[in-house]
């Protein structure tokens, strides 16, 4: 008997939900192994491995192990920039939406650790085009941050406010290289004080 067209779409569907799920999979893997050992020292071989196929499966789903990078970088790029304008659209008072923004990068800076330390050293290896994409919502990104301080902060010129967004963004990034991370001190905390101090020189009280 022909299944309805109902059954097709539902089978569609589920197809396309599972591929995704594997693509998630094989990309967390390779963040992993990125972020330990560097882009250029882990093969496609080793990739699959990770996960549990061929390597040369892997490229059912990713053009190639570059492809992997760029997708890595450009998403959290994008999911940055997403979680700004979500915080900016709350319509919140530039100090509030200052320490909300700041607690919203701390927590993927905690939760993406893999992908932090990938940003920091692989970037460079990206093309010409992706690595310009990459760094054109990076720049929005920052610059978003920086027009919200300059409104908190106007006696600072435009050095003083690249200089204190450079800063910042050191303190929040620098959670997966804390030895720390998982112990009993509260890292977010510590990194939200430290960054809001950063930007506005004290820390106004709570």
């Amino acid at each position: 008997m022909s299944r309805s067209p109902y059954d097709r779409d539902v089978e569609q569907t589920w197809r396309a939900t599972e591929k995704a799920h594997r693509r998630e999979k094989y990309l967390a893997a390779a963040g992993h192994l990125f972020a330990e050992r560097g882009f250029r020292a882990v093969s496609i071989e080793e990739l699959g491995a990770a996960v549990g196929v061929s390597g040369p499966a892997l490229y059912r789903h990713f053009a190639s192990k570059e492809a992997m990078l760029v997708e890595l970088l450009l998403d959290s790029s994008e999911r940055l920039m997403a979680g700004f304008e979500a915080t900016v659209a709350e319509g919140a008072p530039d100090l509030d939406t200052l320490r909300n923004l700041i607690a919203f990068h701390a927590d993927f800076a905690i939760s993406e650790r893999d992908v932090i330390r990938i940003q920091d050293r692989e970037l460079a290896t990206l093309p010409a085009e992706p690595n310009h994409r990459v760094r054109e919502v990076q720049r929005r990104y920052i610059s978003g941050w920086q027009q919200i301080l300059a409104r908190l902060r106007p006696e600072l010129g435009d050095a003083d406010l690249e200089v204190r967004m450079h800063a910042v963004f050191g303190v929040l990034n620098s959670s997966p290289y804390n030895a720390k991370l998982d112990a009993a001190i509260d890292v977010r905390a510590v990194l939200a004080e430290t960054a809001l101090a950063t930007l506005l020189g004290v820390v106004p009280e709570l």
